[in-house]
C-alpha cells in the first residue's frame, strides 16, 4: 500500500512556488508516494472561496497560481486522485474530465455535499441517483467515482438506517464507490473497520488521520479537547485498520489531518506521521 497526503494540507505552506517545491521534496523524502488534489487548489479561485478555506483552517492560499502536474512530476509524485463536488460533474464535466486526464488519475472523488439534508431518506435516494448517473458517465470516460464520507453521513434516516447505509444500497457498484475516512467514521461513533468489512471490495481508497486529544495553552482545569492528531498519538486502533487495508489490497493510504497540527505546522505534522506509516511498510 502506497502513502500519500491530501493537498488540503498544504495551503498554508505553499506560499509560493518555490516553498511548494521544498514542501513536495520534504514529503517526497518522508516516504510519501503521492499527493491527492483538489479541484479548488489547482486553479486560480475567487477572493471568497479563499475566506471559506482559511475559515475552516484549512486556506487553500495561492496554491492554484501553480502548475501542480509539473510539481508533482518533478518531484517524483504521483496524482492519486481528483477532488472535485457533484455540481461542477453534472454541470460542467468537460472541466472536470479535463483536469483527470491532465493528472492521469483513474478516481474523481466526490468530497461531499454541503447543507444537504441527509436525514431525509428522499434526499438521499436522490442523492444516490444522482451519484449514479455522475459515475456511468465517468465510467464511459474511463474514470472511476468515489465518494469521500464525513461524518453527517451517518445521521440515522429511520430506526435502522444511517444515511450512508442508504448510499451503500441504492449505488451502482459498477459506477460508484468508496473513499472511506477512518476520522470522520469514529467521530460519528462508528467503528471504521465494521463499516470497512461492510464495503468489501467497494472501498478503494482509505483515507486517515489518528484521533485524540491534546492541551493548548495552560488549562484552568484538566480539561482536553479532541480533535486529529499525528498517526500512532491518539487512540485509533490504526494497527488494525492499516492490517485490513493492506490485505485488502488497497491502493493508497491518504494522510489528512485537520488544523490541530503538532507545532501548528501542516508541514511538522505529516512529517510525524510519516513515521508512522513508514514503520508499518517495514513490517
Amino acid at each position: 500500500m502506497k502513502n500519500g497526503v491530501q493537498q488540503m494540507m498544504l495551503g498554508s505552506v505553499c506560499s509560493s512556488e518555490d516553498k511548494t517545491n521544498e514542501v513536495l521534496k520534504k514529503i517526497k523524502a518522508a516516504g510519501y508516494d503521492g499527493i491527492e488534489v483538489n479541484q479548488y487548489m489547482i486553479h486560480p479561485t475567487s477572493l471568497f472561496v479563499r475566506g471559506l478555506t482559511k475559515m475552516a483552517g484549512m486556506p487553500s492560499g495561492n496554491c492554484g497560481k501553480y502548475d501542480w502536474v509539473s510539481l508533482l512530476k518533478n518531484n517524483g509524485l504521483e496524482a492519486i486522485s481528483l477532488h472535485t463536488d457533484l455540481d461542477s460533474l453534472e454541470k460542467k464535466p468537460d472541466y472536470v474530465l479535463k483536469d483527470a486526464e491532465s493528472f492521469k488519475v483513474k478516481y474523481i472523488v466526490i468530497t461531499g455535499m454541503y447543507y444537504y439534508s441527509y436525514h431525509k431518506l428522499e434526499k438521499v435516494v436522490e442523492l444516490a441517483e444522482r451519484l449514479n448517473r455522475a459515475g456511468k458517465m465517468l465510467k464511459e470516460h474511463g474514470y472511476s467515482l468515489l465518494y469521500h464520507n464525513h461524518n453527517v453521513e451517518m445521521v440515522k434516516v429511520n430506526e435502522e438506517q444511517s444515511a450512508y447505509d442508504i448510499l451503500i444500497a441504492n449505488t451502482d457498484p459498477q459506477y460508484v464507490n468508496f473513499e472511506v475516512d477512518a476520522y470522520w467514521l469514529s467521530d460519528s461513533g462508528k467503528n471504521p473497520l465494521d463499516v470497512m468489512k461492510k464495503l468489501g471490495d467497494r472501498m478503494k481508497l482509505w483515507h486517515v488521520t489518528d484521533r485524540g486529544v491534546r492541551i493548548k495553552n495552560t488549562p484552568i482545569t484538566p480539561i482536553v479537547k479532541y480533535d486529529s492528531v499525528e498517526l500512532g498519538t491518539g487512540n485509533l486502533d490504526l494497527d488494525a485498520l492499516y492490517e485490513y487495508c493492506q490485505e485488502r489490497n488497497i491502493e493508497y493510504c491518504i494522510l489528512e489531518s485537520h488544523k490541530n497540527w503538532i507545532n501548528g505546522s501542516p508541514l511538522d505534522s505529516l512529517l510525524l506521521s510519516s513515521k508512522y506509516l513508514n514503520s508499518k511498510k517495514k513490517v
